[in-house]
């Protein structure tokens, strides 16, 4: 599982740090965090093709975030794209889509899935599930969790001391499901172990500190935050629906998250190792996103 910063500037970009963008590499799938301005070109640097993109989850319809959609969609269409697109955000993304698909001459061949979405639970597969929640901005804002589903492991010396012997039957059961042997039924809990914790990867988007923020992030391995301001700026970030460094580091330790990353970083800071000594006053465990910067997220690290 792999963490790819594309962009980590705030609403104007710098020499360098590009409009907002993240990808996740996992479960066999990219995600796609946010998409501004310059995004496909932040991919090509490291090689990760637009063409891999499967979901887009947007925080919210400032341009720093979204300006990237329409550059990305003729791409695909351009490169032949067949396998449709899911792009999910906030109520509004449908007339943005609208706009984006209006944009000079192109053609496409591939369906886009535009998703509206209030808050709660959007996807459940068997691997993973994404929720989001309303945070406060200025203008209607999407935090995203991500977390892994780890099945609980299956014990094959229980099964075999049941009677079983290797086959389907330990496949089914391992998925949860009950086997008939011999005279009775076997149920999944008899042969496997206690309940597992799988990763958990919280991304703010845009937003002022809020107990919403901490009851998505509760828990997480990595809370990725906002940090617009320094400390100190309390007052005019909240002006502006954005958050300190001091900000982000209390919500990280309100939450019990175990890494807090730093992003959206505002072009009045050439250097941000301010940013990051004022946040880990608070919560020591904190870094400073850079851009095209890889985090590998692996359980044993975090």
């Amino acid at each position: 599982m792999e963490l790819i910063f594309l962009g980590t500037s705030s609403a104007v970009p710098s020499k360098y740090r590009n409009h907002t963008a993240i990808a996740l590499k996992a479960f066999g799938e990219v995600f796609l965090f946010d998409c501004g301005e310059g995004t496909q070109r932040q991919m090509s640097q490291i090689k990760l093709s637009p063409m891999k993109i499967n979901k887009i989850f947007i925080s919210h319809l400032h341009g720093d975030h979204i300006l990237g959609i329409p550059g990305i969609i003729q791409s695909m269409g351009f490169r032949g794209r067949k396998e449709p697109l899911h792009i999910y955000g906030p109520p509004g993304l449908n007339d943005v889509l609208k706009s984006a698909l209006n944009l000079g001459y192109f053609s496409m061949d591939f369906e886009i899935h535009s998703h509206e979405l209030d808050e709660g639970l959007i996807i459940e597969k068997e691997d993973y599930k994404i929720e989001c929640v309303k945070t406060q901005h200025n203008v209607p804002n999407l935090s995203y969790s991500i977390q892994e589903i780890k099945k609980p492991r299956f014990i094959k010396e229980k099964a075999i001391a049941l009677g079983l012997k290797p086959g389907p039957d330990f496949g089914k059961l391992h998925r949860g499901i009950s086997v008939h042997f011999k005279d009775r039924m076997i149920k999944p809990e008899e042969v496997l172990g206690d309940e597992r914790k799988g990763i958990k990867i919280t991304y703010s988007g845009d937003t002022r500190p809020c107990e919403t923020m901490i009851k998505l992030a509760k828990d997480s391995d990595i809370l990725i935050h906002e940090s617009t301001f320094e400390a100190g700026q309390e007052s005019k970030a909240s002006e502006t629906g954005h958050s300190t460094a001091h900000d982000a580091a209390n919500i990280a330790k309100k939450a019990g998250v175990k890494s807090l990353i730093l992003t959206h970083i505002s072009t009045r800071y050439k250097k941000s190792k301010q940013l990051k000594t004022a946040a880990q006053e608070i919560f020591k465990n904190t870094m400073i996103a850079e851009d095209l910067m890889v985090v590998e997220v692996k359980t044993e690290k975090f």
